[in-house]
């Protein structure tokens, strides 16, 4: 199958149709069916105590997965998330930038359905897993 979009493509992508978020997030890698996405931790995405919260963890669960899709199937801004199930395991490290781990499990031609594990850097443990299934446009003659 392989990649349609490279990690700065997509980051370039995200910028010109998520501008409000283009400071938060950083691709660090990004592989056929897989990607690693770091949220860098600002003071917006901290709850009293220092702590990440749980919104910010579910929009970098969110973005990892939306990122790992586009890579595969190119510039589809439409893609959208149609369920999300995300279990919170343990706290996140005080003011530290949380990294995810995702995979695609499935990657159809109107569903994609894919795993996160969320991380506060440098921990072993995850924080946080989720489950997220995107629905994908139909296919255009010709996508990006």
């Amino acid at each position: 199958m392989g990649l349609k979009l490279s990690a700065a493509e997509v980051a370039e992508f995200l910028t010109e149709v998520f501008p409000q978020v283009k400071d938060d997030f950083t691709i660090e890698e990004l592989e056929e069916m897989r990607a690693t996405v770091r949220l860098n931790v600002g003071e917006r995405h901290l709850r009293p105590g220092g702590t990440v919260s749980g919104p910010a963890i579910f929009a970098l669960a969110d973005v990892a997965i939306y990122i790992t899709i586009l890579g595969m199937i190119g510039r589809e801004a439409l893609t959208v998330t149609t369920n999300c199930s995300i279990d919170f395991m343990r706290k996140p490290a005080a003011n530290t930038d949380l990294v995810a781990a995702c995979r695609l499990l499935k990657l159809g031609r109107s569903l994609a359905v894919g795993e996160v594990l969320v991380f506060s850097d440098g921990m072993d443990q995850p924080v946080a897993r989720a489950s997220l299934t995107y629905a994908i446009p139909p296919a255009k003659a010709t996508r990006a």
